[in-house]
């Protein structure tokens, strides 16, 4: 048995689930634990590539964002532990599971940055909302976990949103699709 089935291989569970039902929320669990590990690392590379008027504001507002993040990866991967499953956090197993590709801004102006990371968020928040009703039949007890971090990605995102919001209301980077559409689209 390779560790990748080992992994995915539920022999107990907590009381009141079933095996099969645990592997689908365990399976649920693994993407959004890459997800927000994939979350907190890009986080930190933003911080570090920030630059221009804004740095220091953008700068020190992201340090408590990946304090959270990190906090939802360990309770995501205790959660999987919890019922029965291995939690994978490798960087191979991420890069290697993951559907998205890498955050592309290097080190460019924090508004930039700002517009670009509106957009991972906006898919971490999407996807967590996706898990969360996947999860509502399965799992109450991971379910409320997922809503309370999804108000706390959602606050976070907030947050990055009110640097590019225009005085009407309008998000500067609102039609962008790509991150460096949206980075462009941000400072212009």
């Amino acid at each position: 048995m390779t560790s990748t089935e080992n992994r995915s291989q539920i022999n107990y569970t907590v009381p009141g689930m079933k095996s099969d039902e645990a592997g689908q929320v365990v399976a649920l669990l693994q993407d959004r634990l890459n997800a927000l590990n994939d979350l907190a690392l890009t986080l930190k590379h933003v911080h570090w590539n920030v630059v221009g008027p804004n740095f220091i504001a953008v700068h020190t507002m992201l340090d408590p964002q990946v304090d959270g993040v990190r906090e939802m990866v360990d309770d995501v991967a205790e959660r999987i532990a919890t019922l029965g499953g291995s939690p994978c956090g490798t960087p191979g197993a991420l890069v290697a599971q993951r559907s998205w590709d890498d955050y592309s801004i290097g080190r460019s102006d924090a508004i930039a940055h700002l517009g670009a990371l509106d957009l991972v968020y906006a898919g971490v928040i999407e996807d967590h909302r996706a898990a969360i009703e996947k999860t509502e039949e399965l799992d109450p007890v991971t379910q409320d976990m997922l809503i309370s971090q999804a108000g706390d990605l959602e606050q976070y995102q907030w947050f990055v949103r009110a640097h590019l919001e225009n005085a009407d209301g309008t998000l500067r980077s609102a039609d962008a699709d790509t991150e460096v559409a949206a980075a462009k689209a941000a400072t212009q």
